[in-house]
């Protein structure tokens, strides 16, 4: 579906460039193949994770191209990545009748223009998966590109199993984390003071730029 609404122009453009990290400029470098991203290391298993880095100017903050043409922007990466995942490829690996998957990637990425909202609701079926990390970052991708995220009727909606569960995460109610989702502060220097939290937590773009009116 990310690779049809793709293909199809039908994701949500202005949204894309200007509220995702889509038209961040990744490092030179930077590949995909036969299944392993750049920087991983065969003896540890492991990535190193400063071959993903974002371009930035002198005051941090990541260089963008909002035509979202550049060859290493996130958006053109990430095309090239899904860019394997054809509708033949698809049908092949998940049973699903082929006419039934296009009507389907029709109707929700009918969702991607203004005025328009489309929610994924999902619960265990997702999650609990050898894979299940990666198929909640695939609902994410896509309600991005559609401009679902952040409006009435759009998101991703667990649906859980148990009141606890979300109200734990919901009211600061697990050691980790405050309300809001917002970190709980460590026993390191940088912390000791509101002001040090801050300044150390608050990324420079980013929903999270936020971060010092949620927690205050």
């Amino acid at each position: 579906m990310i690779k049809y609404a793709i293909d199809n122009k039908l994701f949500h453009k202005e949204y894309v460039a200007k509220y995702t990290n889509a038209s961040f400029l990744v490092k030179e470098g930077f590949d995909f193949k036969d299944g392993l991203f750049s920087g991983y290391d065969e003896a540890t298993r492991s990535y190193d994770k400063t071959k993903w880095e974002f371009e930035t100017a002198e005051d941090g903050t990541p260089k963008r191209d909002e035509t979202l043409e550049h060859p290493r922007s996130v958006f053109q990466l990430m095309k090239k990545h899904y860019s394997r995942y054809d509708v033949d490829t698809v049908v092949n690996v998940t049973g699903t009748p082929k006419k039934d998957f296009l009507k389907v990637c029709d109707a929700f990425c009918s969702t991607g223009k203004p005025g328009k909202a489309g929610t994924i609701m999902y619960a265990m079926g997702t999650t609990q998966h050898t894979v299940g990390t990666q198929n909640v970052r695939a609902f994410g991708i896509l309600q991005l590109l559609l401009g679902n995220i952040g409006l009435p009727g759009g998101g991703i909606n667990a649906l859980r199993g148990e009141s606890n569960v979300q109200g734990s995460t919901d009211f600061g109610l697990l050691f980790g984390d405050l309300p809001g989702y917002v970190g709980a502060p460590k026993a390191i220097p940088e912390h000791a003071t509101l002001k040090g939290y801050l300044e150390k937590e608050t990324p420079k773009t980013s929903y999270w730029a936020n971060k010092p009116k949620f927690l205050v």
